[in-house]
Order: structure tokens, then sequence, then C-alpha cells
């Protein structure tokens, strides 16, 4: 009851005082509500009433003149503010000395055609033409919302008279061929729109729902919004307009899509006054569960907060314009002293005081309107070159001069080329205190002078969700994509909505929210999470496998059972078996086997640019000198039958010249094929990449596939001739008929060799080298134990059939 009668107090203080001119009777609508007269004199508009509850009123529907209804606070103390400017730069001895600043301060009424009106009147007073004479004012403050100041600054720009406002944001009103004379004191909307995309993006929220006041601050402020928030990658699952004079139904609608809504972050580009309509729908639905995002025209106003008492705002974080204190302002409005007194209607509503008077919640936009009559003052200054005194004959024109000062607080004043000031904004969280009041707390800052990765300075750990040991509000339509999977578009739903796919093999992609999967270099190859690219295992055979060490260890054993053949056959080569069966092309066909052995070890390793050439070309050669040793050993069994024939001479045209110089001639050839392969087009080590998907094959590239099938179609040819004469041979008279045997072992080598080739064709990898390997090694096998075994047997287990009437089938079987 006391705190009510102090409050009323107040209040009929304030009303009997400087503002009672303003609690006016119907009628003298053209009149200033305040007026003092000056040397030079500044305009103001301001809503000392609201006339929106009439809502034809604010669309210029109804005719003039208007009833103003409902005191507006805000009004009062935005007009205070420039009362108090001009009070201090009347009292200053060092800004227009002997000049005086007198005023005309006008009530709008919330209208829009009110506004227009009273710019007139304070333009060229209430004469029915305009242009007869100079303007009344050199300046004009005001209005205090962006639609009202697209008005009223499209129609006095023709006069050049400068309109300064303290609180309308829209980008619109940056134009300068629409609206030429017009400034502000509040950063443009273009600057705030982007700030909250940024601020909205640095949490991670890419599903959000917003709300805007349907006129040209919300529409506007929310287009560059929008129009931010995609190239940021934010989508807007919805976006409605709201006014203060919508009907229920409307209101439910919004109530009904934010429900049905999946967004949990709302944006809400609202004037103070729209989001006063729409929190108590909030609260009557209990809407509570989603994180708010506002624009400074509500996010630090202590009414709207006041009116939050369901806490659905908690939590709330937006821009805000920075903190300010202004010495002696506010004693200044508390303490207004007594003027002339004039009747008031009797219907003043008293309710909101404590916010809205007494409180100075609005101080930064009071600073704004300080700040504008002080650029007027400082411009008015250079204009007529004031020291001590000033030169009161200049023409005046504040558009002319560029203003940049200092405020009594510090804080520097200056407008670009668009009459807009620097873009600084305080980021404020709503956090309520164990008494149910809110605390807007600063976390952050906002600088759209930096670059744009620096803009944003955010404290986290001060937000109300680190403060209540919470993580940040998630809003996504789809959540990220991890590392490994690409993002593709849910048909017909915005770049939001999204599912996650893997990778293909092959590709990765090592950042969330990948849109693509990227292709491994081709010596790489996707992990199993498909995150990052590894190096291929390369393949190769190698001694260190089991199958390498196999065909290591049958390459050597065979090398060794050679030179036991060969030692036996040295230590036993006076005997008639070695003799008759030409001992030196026995010892020749011995060094060329432990050489086909041999070589199938070029094969096994990593392919280097040597051991590529040499191992097609050494197997190449190896085996043709082999094949002609054993061709020569053929038709040297078919001569010796010939020449047994009587009259026969044969013989000494096959004598062991002549098949040394069969083998060499023989051998020459493929040394030929070998050395023209080796020069027009040698083989190289390559990286087969299309072998496996996982591994890199190391091979060796013939280069050259007509040199290779030439080398082996040669030895393949002298084979064929080869067991073509044995077979002839095979029936021959002798007791110990070797003709029989080559024809075995050339038997198995061609059978060997026409299986390699489909093998070969159809082996992967290092398998195909293994069944060359084992090609070359089960050939070599076949001539050692079909031509030479044998014979060692008779050697070693039967000395007695090793004479030369049992080679010649005298006294003995005639077969082995």
């Amino acid at each position: 009851h006391y705190l009510f009668i102090y409050l009323f107090i107040l209040f009929r203080r304030a009303i009997l005082g400087q503002f009672v001119p303003v609690c006016r009777r119907r009628g003298d609508q053209e009149n200033p509500q305040l007026s003092k007269d000056g040397d030079i004199m500044l305009g103001g508009i301001f809503s000392f009433h609201s006339s929106w509850k009439d809502r034809q009123d604010t669309y210029m529907h109804k005719p003039l003149p208007l009833q103003c209804t409902r005191l507006n606070f805000r009004g009062f103390q935005f007009a205070q503010a420039m009362l108090f400017a001009i009070e201090e730069v009347n009292n200053s001895t060092e800004l227009l000395p002997g000049i005086s600043l007198g005023y005309k301060i006008y009530d709008a009424c919330a209208s829009i055609a009110r506004g227009v009106r009273v710019a007139l009147a304070l333009a060229n007073g209430n004469q029915e033409t305009p242009c007869a004479r100079p303007a009344q004012v050199q300046a004009i403050m005001g209005e205090t919302s962006s639609s009202p100041c697209m008005a009223i600054a499209t129609v006095i720009g023709p006069f050049h008279i400068p309109m300064i406002s303290h609180f309308a944001t829209c980008a619109c009103l940056s134009d300068k061929t629409k609206y030429p004379s017009f400034l502000r004191t509040i950063p443009s909307d273009y600057y705030q729109s982007r700030a909250l995309a940024q601020l909205v993006k640095h949490f991670g929220w890419s599903w959000v729902g917003a709300i805007r006041s349907n006129n040209d601050y919300g529409n506007n402020g929310m287009a560059i919004f929008t129009e931010t928030a995609q190239q940021l990658g934010i989508c807007l699952e919805y976006s409605v307009s709201v006014f203060r004079t919508d009907a229920a139904d409307k209101l439910q609608k919004i109530i009904e899509i934010i429900k049905a809504s999946t967004s949990k972050v709302i944006v809400a580009f609202l004037s103070h006054k729209d989001m006063d309509v729409l929190i108590p729908e909030l609260s009557h639905h209990n809407l509570t569960g989603y994180q708010w995002v506002g624009s400074e025209s509500w996010i630090f106003d202590s009414q709207t907060a006041a009116m939050d008492r369901h806490h659905i705002l908690d939590g709330a974080i937006g821009l805000s314009i920075p903190k300010a204190n202004v010495s002696g302002m506010r004693v200044f409005m508390l303490d207004s002293s007594a003027g002339n007194q004039r009747e008031c209607t009797g219907q003043e509503d008293v309710t909101g005081v404590q916010n809205s008077f007494t409180y100075m919640s609005l101080m930064p936009i009071f600073y704004n309107v300080y700040k504008g009559v002080y650029a007027v003052a400082h411009a008015l200054h250079n204009i007529l070159s004031c020291n001590k005194t000033c030169n009161k004959k200049m023409q005046l024109d504040p558009l002319t001069v560029k203003i940049h000062f200092k405020t009594k607080e510090g804080d520097e004043v200056y407008f670009n080329k668009n009459g807009d000031p620097p873009a600084n904004y305080e980021i404020i969280n709503w956090q309520p205190t164990e008494n149910g009041i809110v605390d807007f707390v600063k976390v952050g800052l906002h600088d759209s002078s930096l670059p744009a990765d620096k803009q944003l300075n955010l404290q986290n750990k001060s937000l109300f969700w680190a403060q209540n040991s919470r993580k940040v509000p998630l809003s996504v339509c789809s959540e990220k994509c991890p590392p490994g999977t690409r993002k593709v578009l849910q048909k017909g739903k915005p770049v939001c909505c999204y599912d996650c796919l893997r990778c293909a093999e092959g590709e990765i992609s090592n950042v969330t929210d990948s849109i693509t999967c990227v292709r491994c270099d081709p010596e790489f190859w996707s992990n199993e999470r498909r995150d990052a690219c590894v190096k291929k295992m390369e393949e190769f055979l190698s001694y260190d496998e089991t199958m390498g060490a196999l065909l290591t260890a049958a390459s050597l054993f065979g090398t060794c059972m050679t030179a036991v053949v060969a030692f036996i056959f040295f230590r036993y080569r006076q005997t008639p078996i070695v003799r008759a069966n030409n001992s030196e092309l026995s010892f020749l066909l011995l060094f060329s086997l432990s050489l086909c052995f041999l070589c199938s070890l070029t094969f096994i390793g990593r392919p280097s640019e040597w051991s590529c050439m040499l191992r097609h070309t050494a197997f190449g050669i190896t085996f043709v000198l082999c094949i002609s040793c054993v061709l020569g050993k053929t038709i040297v069994v078919l001569m010796a039958f010939r020449a047994t024939l009587p009259g026969s001479d044969v013989m000494k045209w096959f004598g062991p010249a002549q098949q040394k110089l069969s083998v060499l001639g023989f051998t020459l050839i493929q040394v030929i094929i070998c050395i023209l392969w080796l020069t027009i087009s040698p083989p190289f080590p390559f990286k087969n990449f299309k072998g496996s998907k996982e591994k890199i094959i190391l091979e060796c590239a013939l280069s050259s596939a007509v040199g290779f099938w030439a080398v082996l179609g040669y030895i393949g040819l002298l084979a064929m001739l080869c067991f073509i004469l044995a077979f002839l041979a095979r029936k021959l008279p002798d007791n110990f008929n070797e003709a029989k045997f080559i024809t075995f072992s050339m038997l198995i080598f061609c059978a060997v060799w026409i299986t390699f080739i489909p093998a070969y064709v159809s082996s992967p990898g290092k398998f195909s080298v293994a069944v060359e390997i084992f090609a070359i090694l089960a050939s070599s096998f076949g001539l050692l134990i079909c031509i030479f075994i044998p014979k060692c047997y008779i050697i070693l287990l039967k000395p007695e059939k090793n004479t030369k009437n049992n080679m010649m089938g005298k006294g003995a079987p005639k077969s082995f």
C-alpha cells in the first residue's frame, strides 16, 4: 500500500511537472506538446500516448484528429533525455557559446499519420504552403520505430532537415536515395541480423523457427537474417509474422505452428510491444523448453521480462545496445521541476510506473537520444565557426558537416556514409534469480568492424545453461553426419534435413557434416571407419611369406639335386652308361637345368628394373639351352640308330662338333629375341592399382606382349620338336633307350606349359608369379627326373648293368 502511494506521488510529480503539457485535452493537435524558444530550434517527435489499441490508427486509415489513449512512459523518458542534452549544451561554455537551443516536441501518438503531420509542422509551421519560408527547426529528434521514421524521412527529405532517430533500426533507412537526411545513433539491422545469424551458427543451431513483427522493422530485419542464415547453412523450419493488433485466432495459429515444429530454437525479431502481446499466449499454452534468440528491441527490456511470469523465456539470448550511464540523467528524469500545468483527462494509466519510469532499464536508448542532440550541436558548432563566439549569420545545414566527437563519457560518435553509427552489440543472456527477477547477464560482445571470424566474442561459461550444468540446447533437423559419412538431402525438405550415407570403399570424409566423400589417392585406401586414407599394403611374392619360402626351397633343392646328379655323372664319367648318353651334352644339360632352377629366384622379391629385365630373359635363354641339349640328345639317338645300318655314314654329319653348334645356334636365336625385346620395349616394375582394391600389386609389366610370347613360343616350338623326335625314337632296339625317357620328360614339359597359360592369365597379383615359378620348377624337375634319375639308379644301385654289352642289348633283357 505504501509502495503504491509512493509510486503515485512520483507519477503525479512527473505529470504536474515538466510533462504536464502532454496530458492535453482533445484539440490543438498542431501545437507542440513541449516547447521553448531559443536561437536555434530543434524538433522532437515522440509518442507520449499509444493509440495502437485501435488498429486502424497505425495504418493511417482513421481520419485526423486522432484520439490519443493510454500513456506511454517511454515517450516521456525519450523526451526527457532530449531536454537533458539540450540543457547541458545550453549550460556549456565550450559548445555553441552564446547560442541557446530551443525545442518543439510533438506527440505522435504512435501513429504514422500523425507523425508525418507534426513533422510538416516542425518543417514550416502550420502554413498551408510549407515551402513558403525557412524551416522552423534545424533538426528533428525521433521517431522511435522504423515505419514512422520511413514516412517522416520521406516527407522532410526535400527540406534537408536532418532527422536523427534513437531506435529505428530498419536497414532500409540506410538508403540515401530515399532518405537523404536520415541519421541514427543506433546501428542498422543489417548488422544486427547478420550478428544474430552468426550467434545462431556459433551454437550449432541449424534448424530454427522465426517470428517477426509484421512491419518494416521485423520484415526487413528477418529478410537479412534469412539471407545470412542460408549462407551459414542455417535453415528456417517456419517463419511467421505477428502484430500487436492481430486477432486471437492468428495468435493461436502461431502457437500451433510452434507446437508442431521440431526445431527448439526460435529467433524472435520482434518489437517489445509485439513481444508483450505474444508472451501471454506462450504462457497460456506453457510453451517451455525453447531457446529464444532475440533482437535488441525486447531482449534487454525489463518490462518484457516482468511479463514473463511463467519463465517461458528463461535462457533467452540476443543482442543489446551496449550499456550506458550518463551522469546526471537519472536525477534529471526523476526530479523534473514544476512547469506549466494543464488539465489532464483523468484517464491516465499508472500501471507499470515502477518499470517504465523509475527504473532506467532503457538508459542505452536514452543515451542514443542524448548523442543525437550532441551530434546536431557539434554540427552547428562547426558550421557557425564557433570558438569563443559563433557567427550567427552563417546559413545552417547540419547535413554538410562531417560529425565526429566524443561524449563526456568518452564514447566516440560518428556516422558513416549511410548515416549509421558503428555496429557494436552486447550479447545478453536472461538468467532468472532466486527472487524470480530476470538478470540480464552480459555474456559477450559483437563488433561488426572486425573481420568476420573475429566479430563474435562469447564467454560460454557465463551462459544460462552452463551456469545450470546443462549442455548447449540442440536444434537440428538431422543429427550431424560423423566422419566417414556424407550428407544426402531428403527429398522435398530443406538442406538442413538429410540422411547420412557411409562413404564407398576407397572414399573418405574426415570432417563432420561432409557433403562429399573424397576418393583416396591410388596408393591409399579407406580405413574401416572411412574417415582416413591409409597406405595400401604392397603385395609381391616375397621370401618372407610361406609360398615364397616354399618356392625358394624347391628352387634350391632342385639346384642341389642337379649338382648331385652332375657329381655322380662326373664321378662315373668313364662308365658305359654315361659315355653312351653323350656325356658332354649331359653335363651341358645339367648345367642348364641348374640355371633353370636358379632363374626362378629372380621372380621372388620386390620387382626392380633389373630384376624385371632379368627374370624373363634369363628364363627364356636357360630353358632354350636346356631344350636344345635335350633336342641334341634326341637327334644323337636317332642318328646313332641310323648309323648302325649297313653303309650308313650319317654320324659324321652330326658329330660332337655339330651337336655343340646346334645347341649354340638354337640358343643364339633366343638370345637375339631377348635382346630385341630389351632394346625395343623392356619389362619394367609396375604398380598395379586395379588388381586389388586394398593392395598395390607390385609386378613386372611386360611392356611388349609380343616379346614375351615370342620367348615362350620359341621355347614351345623347340619342346614340340623335341617331343616329336623323341616319340619317333621311343621303340628303338636299345636295352636302355634314352628316347623313351626324353619322351616322358617332354610330355611333362609340354603339359606343364600348356596348363600354365590359362593359369597365368587368370591368376591375380603375386599368384601369377607363383604360377610361373611353379611351371619353371615343374618342367625342370620333369627333365631332371625323367632323363637323369634312371641313369643314377643304374650307376649307384645296379652297377652290374652298367656295362657296354648291357647298353647294346647283348645277353641282357631288352627293356629296363
